[in-house]
């Protein structure tokens, strides 16, 4: 499509903050204002619509489309969407290691534990770690107690929260993508540690690693609207 706006505006409402486009008030792909509570999203968002060229890129739009979705879809299916977080935990790929004869068990626990630990501390829980594929379920105290983080998380947090753990299989990994001083990049690696070890034993397959990095742009992205939408 080719760009039909020249001026990209953001306008402060009763609501919150939304952009404009010559002057007209941007709706969400569902057809709604997309109204924002935070003024640094906002701006964010703005940017996107700044920064097209004379054709309209849509990759360029991930902010918006974290938006949309948070204003259209989360707060009709936000049961659903905690109940598929939740399952994450279940399966959580920093609970399930190999066995512990096997080197790779050591650098899972270098990697994981502190990670593991710092969920544990930071909300309050105890997750069970088996090595092997037999899962081992989460105390119901554990699980209740996740529930409650889960749905005491505003519309833009979930939507954030739902990509990093689906990138990552991982809710340990997403809850602390939201942590204000998270690192990314550290983070990526902990959810792809088997994958990289993997290269590290065969060696490095181009494609893989093509979409090792395009799923790594969406983590940092998805953070990134986390950040933002917290103002």
């Amino acid at each position: 499509m080719k760009r039909f706006y020249k001026d990209v505006t953001i306008e402060k409402t009763e609501l919150g903050y939304h952009v404009a486009l010559d002057g007209r008030p941007l709706k969400t792909q569902g057809g709604q204002p997309q109204v924002v509570g935070s003024k640094s999203l906002a701006e964010a968002l703005a940017a996107e619509w700044a920064e097209q060229g004379e054709t309209l890129d849509a990759a360029r739009f991930a902010l918006r489309d974290m938006a949309d979705y948070a204003l259209d879809v989360v707060p009709a299916t936000r049961s659903e969407i905690i109940a598929k977080l939740l399952r994450y935990v279940e399966t959580d790929t920093l609970c399930y290691r190999a066995g512990p004869d096997e080197p790779f068990w050591h650098r899972q626990r270098d990697v994981w534990d502190p990670l593991v630990e710092a969920m544990e501390t930071r909300e309050g829980i105890k997750l069970e770690r088996v090595s092997g594929i037999v899962a081992r379920p989460h105390s119901p105290k554990t699980m209740k107690r996740l529930r409650a983080r889960l749905e005491d998380l505003d519309d833009f947090a979930l939507a954030a929260l739902e990509q990093l753990a689906s990138l990552a299989a991982s809710l340990c990994v997403g809850l602390a993508a939201l942590e204000d001083d998270a690192d990314g990049e550290a983070l990526w690696a902990a959810a792809n540690l088997e994958e990289d070890w993997q290269v590290e034993q065969w060696g490095q397959d181009e494609e893989a690693a093509e979409r090792r990095a395009r799923r790594l742009g969406e983590f940092l992205k998805a953070m990134e609207f986390a950040r933002l939408a917290r103002g």
